[in-house]
């Protein structure tokens, strides 16, 4: 298994902060955003004597409701078409076992999220990377890249959108070229959409369950962890009007035997959040993106590529080596007893010798938290290349 391009580095982070170092975290897509109050007073209110299991496919009224937060985004799915997972995580890997079989390939545009990479090796699937580049902002490649990738082993083209770590959106145009490419070459079209709120100047998100033909080869993969603020929950969910996809994925969840009990619940009353919580989050995150960026552009040498989504970028440093910059920003530098911990990008390529000198930033802290962590980034550099 790989390690966590952005984990690895935590024992590091440790010993800087016992050393007396604060740290601006910039590796993690752990928003500060406020959970939802609906959902920490569900389960404050539960009175029930025994917490037992759910159904593996998640509780019907979970489901239904679920159903009916797509409608509202014109996602025409059933609760039958839905199976709640431990996360978004556990729904990429039933969906991996589910249509895929050792030594089966799943072609992704690259950089992609890193746990991809983990998820595709404990299911024997092999990665086949696409890659998109900073320099037109990670856009879709080509699809004749794609087709130059199909092989008899190909069963699925991943995408995340808007991306991690990227923060690339796809256009309704980029989904239905990938959706003639998977209905000519019969493949699954993942879609990985736990972002799909976070779109940003004037774009609105496409998802491949808009599409009319793919019913038999989407898959979306979803998540409540940055919708609703709510990684702790690890609840998440695949969707498919595929039976074949959904009944094979629930042999998958019965053999877990069912997803969290009480997470469902603060979920369920998630759904329930008003409009206003997202117009004020997005709001947020569009100053956030634009304070990031105008920092960034300031550093010499340095390029960046303006997310239209999510929350995060990819920086492109005038350094060699982002793994060791990263380790030494925690080790051996600081400004003022502040320093900052970011993603190096190499963990989000499968291809060898890609992104050794980028890093992924999350743009989940204040405004005034980031220019600060962008000036320690811009002193360091100063020091680390001479």
């Amino acid at each position: 298994m790989p390690q966590s391009p952005i984990r690895k580095l935590v024992p590091f982070a440790e010993k800087a902060a016992k050393e007396g170092k604060s740290i601006y975290h910039l590796n993690i897509g752990q928003p500060d955003i406020k959970t939802p109050e609906k959902a920490l007073q569900a389960v404050k209110d539960i009175n029930i004597k025994v917490l037992s299991y759910s159904r593996s496919e998640g509780s019907e009224t979970y489901r239904q409701k679920i159903a009916n937060y797509y409608a509202k985004n014109d996602i025409n799915v059933t609760h039958d078409n839905i199976i709640v997972t431990t996360g978004g995580s556990e729904a990429l890997l039933f969906a991996f076992g589910s249509i895929m079989d050792v030594d089966d390939e799943v072609i992704i545009p690259e950089p992609f999220y890193a746990n991809y990479n983990g998820f595709s090796t404990s299911s024997g699937v092999k990665v086949v990377p696409v890659i998109s580049k900073i320099e037109n902002n990670f856009a879709l490649p080509p699809i004749e890249e794609f087709e130059k990738l199909i092989t008899k082993k190909t069963k699925a083209i991943l995408i995340c959108n808007p991306g991690n770590p990227t923060g690339y959106l796809y256009s309704k145009e980029e989904i239905q070229k990938l959706a003639l490419i998977v209905k000519k070459h019969d493949l699954f079209l993942i879609a990985d959409e736990v972002y799909r709120e976070f779109a940003y100047d004037g774009t609105t998100h496409y998802s491949i369950m808009q599409e009319e033909g793919l019913e038999n080869n989407a898959i979306i993969i979803d998540s409540v962890s940055k919708r609703y603020s709510m990684c702790g929950a690890r609840i998440g969910c695949l969707v498919s009007k595929n039976n074949e996809v959904i009944q094979t994925a629930l042999k998958f969840a019965q053999a877990r035997l069912s997803p969290p009990t009480l997470a469902q619940i603060a979920s369920e009353a998630a759904l329930d959040t008003p409009q206003s919580y997202f117009d004020d989050v997005i709001d947020e995150y569009v100053e956030r993106r634009n304070t990031l960026i105008n920092e960034l552009s300031k550093i010499e040498g340095l390029k960046v590529a303006t997310p239209k989504g999510a929350f995060y970028c990819i920086a492109e440093l005038p350094i060699k080596n982002s793994d060791h910059f990263a380790q030494w920003l925690l080790e051996s530098f600081h400004v003022n007893g502040e320093t900052v911990m970011v993603a190096p990008a190499a963990g989000f390529y499968s291809s060898p010798n890609m992104g050794l000198n980028q890093i992924r930033i999350a743009y989940v802290l204040n405004k005034e938290s980031l220019i600060k962590a962008v000036n320690i980034i811009k002193e360091a550099l100063k020091v680390y290349n001479n």
